[in-house]
């Protein structure tokens, strides 16, 4: 099981702030964001592998399930 950043909209906000800094922004001006939207992916067969019953509320909240 993972729960992380969405790497998609990590890098969509990055290429926000280098085109701020592109059209004249100074860096030191512009805030550090932290990530707003996270992925929970879930390994059915390292789960089972390892006798883990994964509920199935968990899988429903899931955007990714690998089986």
């Amino acid at each position: 099981m993972s729960y992380g950043a969405n790497y998609s909209e990590l890098f969509r906000r990055a290429a926000e702030q280098v085109d701020k800094i592109l059209r004249g922004a100074k860096p030191g001006d512009i805030p550090v964001e932290q990530p707003t939207k996270f992925d929970l992916a879930i390994n059915l067969t390292t789960a089972k592998a390892l006798g883990i019953t994964v509920p199935q509320s968990m899988l429903v909240a899931a955007d990714e399930v690998i089986e």
